[in-house]
Parts: structure tokens; sequence; C-alpha cells
């Protein structure tokens, strides 16, 4: 496994982690969700599958997140994720072990940002898996609504979403309202259409951020092959060993149907 710090269009420094597969046969890009980070467990779960399967693998941190890259949380966007993700696949166009089609597979903002690449690029993506993806922002805006009612028009007018991070105790993570307004240009249903290599849908029936209704709206306009599966009792994400066992089998048995 080797890391390097590359730079993305705003000259920021991205740190991405690749490890060639002897095997090598494919290619493909992991990608963490928002305040996420390359070296979380269940994006470690995609990558050993897809390595067991003989791919290269290439993960990064997108600036704006808590990982290794430039930038602060405060500006983290849909637009920015996507940006870094189009700007290291540029990057690893220029590798000796570079190869199309290849494989995508996001977590949450990861999710809908290989999505949104995979509309956009179709013959570029030989497969996608966006696991707890954010299908469009009014959907996403509808579930923290669901979840805190009021809490949009809160931070609508107090300019600002305030938590505390779960996966990192102490650091309090802030958002501006200008989070939302980006998210908000994004919805990965009206060209789903593009979307005609084999596609991997998993939620957590737990999952309050991006739950299972959100994803069955994506798989019911999806046109090719595909397959959605429910981890049950899970959450967004999947700290525990025997949701990442499933989930490793799941994309085991996925990348089967289709790998040649």
């Amino acid at each position: 496994m080797e890391k390097i710090f590359i730079e993305n269009r705003k000259g920021q420094k991205v740190v991405v982690v690749f490890e060639e597969n002897s095997e090598h046969k494919g290619l493909a890009f992991v990608m963490h969700g928002l305040s996420g980070f390359k070296e979380e467990p269940h994006l470690q779960v995609f990558r050993d599958a897809l390595i067991e399967k003989g791919f290269t693998t290439v993960m990064f941190d997108t600036t704006n997140t808590f990982g290794e890259s430039d930038g602060n949380y405060e500006d983290a966007t849909i637009t920015n994720y996507y940006e870094d993700l189009e700007d290291v696949i540029t990057w690893a166009k220029s590798q000796s072990w570079y190869q199309e089609p290849f494989v995508l597979a996001g977590h949450s903002l990861g999710g809908i940002s290989t999505a949104l690449y995979a509309e956009r690029h179709p013959d570029e993506v030989m497969a996608l898996a966006p696991i707890s993806s954010v299908i469009s922002g009014k959907l996403s805006g509808e579930s923290r609504e669901a979840k805190e009612p009021g809490s949009i028009r809160k931070w609508q007018e107090t300019g600002w979403e305030i938590e505390t991070s779960k996966s990192r105790p102490g650091v309090v993570k802030r958002l501006p309202w200008s989070h939302m307004q980006d998210r908000l240009k994004y919805d990965l249903l009206p060209d789903a259409d593009k979307l005609t290599m084999p596609v991997l849908l998993i939620a957590g029936t737990e999952d309050t951020s991006t739950p299972l209704k959100h994803q069955q709206m994506l798989y019911e306009v999806l046109p090719g092959p595909k397959e959605i599966h429910a981890i049950e009792g899970a959450g967004h994400t999947f700290p525990d060993p025997k949701y990442l066992a499933q989930i490793k089998e799941l994309f085991l048995n996925w990348i089967a149907t289709w790998q040649k």
C-alpha cells in the first residue's frame, strides 16, 4: 500500500492511498462520507472485498473533513466532495495501473458523489456501490426534519448546525447553512436511467439519515442489474463486526455476479 499527496483543482493537498493488486483484475475507488476518513471500518471492508476479488484499490481523504487532507469541516459540501473525486480519478488516469471501466464504491456523501460521477461518465464505470447514500438534498432535509422537527428552520435561522462527533470524542462538528444550500442542488433520481451498470445498495434498518425507504426510491428507477439489502439493526454506519461481516459477504457475492 502506498500513500501519496496530490493537489486538487484548488491547490489543496489531498492524501491518496492506493494498493496495486498483483492479480489486477480491475480498478476500484472507495470514498468516505461527510466528516469521514479513509480508515473507517466500513470503508476498509468495501476495500478488502474488492482486493480479494483482484482489484487495485484507491482510497483518499477529501478536503474539508477530519482526515489527512487540507481544508476545514465547515467548508464541506457535496460539490467539494465530488470535485475531489474527479481530481483523484484524473490523477489515477496518469498511473500505469489505471484502467477503464472501473468500480466506484462510496458511503453517504461519498455515495452520492460516486453515483453522480457514474451518471455523468457512465462509460467509465463498470459497477457502482453507493452505500447508505444520500439520494437528494431534498430527501436528506426531510429525514432531518423527521428525526428532529424544526431542525431545518433552526439551522437556516441560526446559520449553523452544531453537533458532537460520535466517532471522534471531543470533536464538535459545525456546518453552515450554505452546506444545505449546496446539498439541495443535487438529486440522483432524474438521471438514474444513466446507471445501467450493476448497482449495489445497502442500508441499515435503523438509519435515520439515509433511510432504507430513500434507497428504495433509487432502486426502483435503476434500469440495469441491481441489488438492495437491509442490515437489520444497523444505523448509518456499521461499527459492529457482525454488520461489517454481512457487508463484506454482500460485496463479495455482488462482485461475483458481474466480474468476468
